[in-house]
């Protein structure tokens, strides 16, 4: 077990953490809306940091090929359904999300069914980072309407960029598919 996987198991600890805080009713708003962010930001930073860890220090294993990934979409996930439960973001948003998500994780379950290992996108990395800083955004629930222009503003920009994330992915490896009979 070593540091990169750490932290990712921190990300994934800090989930339940993270629902607790932002779906109770005994810590009041804007409070918990604070807090969560707060919790939310922590475990993203974590996200970055084992990546960096595990690159710079050679620290890459199976368990953490695994388990970042899961944790991951296992925190957007959480935090989006989350925020369709409170009110605060269309589900259809999610769904988008979440089906982009599935489609790329099966895409690339086929992919090293085939011995083919699809590398993380920069357009991935976008996709995450904009999902991520949304997120943080609508949890804040900041009650101006400036705010919610750019509250739309950045739905829409995670929106395209999981789109073109997920389009870039099958394109960049359309010979994945061409292998399947």
């Amino acid at each position: 077990m070593n540091l990169a996987n750490k932290l990712t198991f921190l990300r994934i600890i800090l989930i339940p953490v993270f629902l607790i805080v932002l779906l109770t009713e005994w810590i009041p708003d804007p409070q918990k809306r604070i807090f969560a962010v707060i919790i939310f930001a922590l475990a993203s930073l974590t996200d970055m940091l084992d990546g960096y860890i595990a690159r710079s220090r050679n620290l890459i294993t199976n368990l953490g090929k695994f388990l970042d990934p899961l944790a991951d979409k296992l925190l957007v996930t959480s935090a989006l359904v989350s925020l369709v439960e409170l009110g605060d973001l269309p589900a259809w948003v999610v769904i988008i999300i979440l089906s982009r998500e599935l489609a790329i994780t099966g895409f690339r379950t086929v992919a090293v069914s085939e011995g083919i290992v699809i590398a993380a996108s920069w357009w991935g990395k976008i996709k995450t980072i904009s999902q991520m800083f949304m997120t943080m955004v609508f949890l804040l629930n900041i009650s101006l309407p400036i705010f919610d222009v750019f509250e739309t503003v950045l739905m829409w920009m995670a929106v395209i960029f999981t789109i073109i994330s997920g389009v870039d992915y099958i394109v960049k490896n359309k010979r994945v598919l061409s292998t399947q009979k």
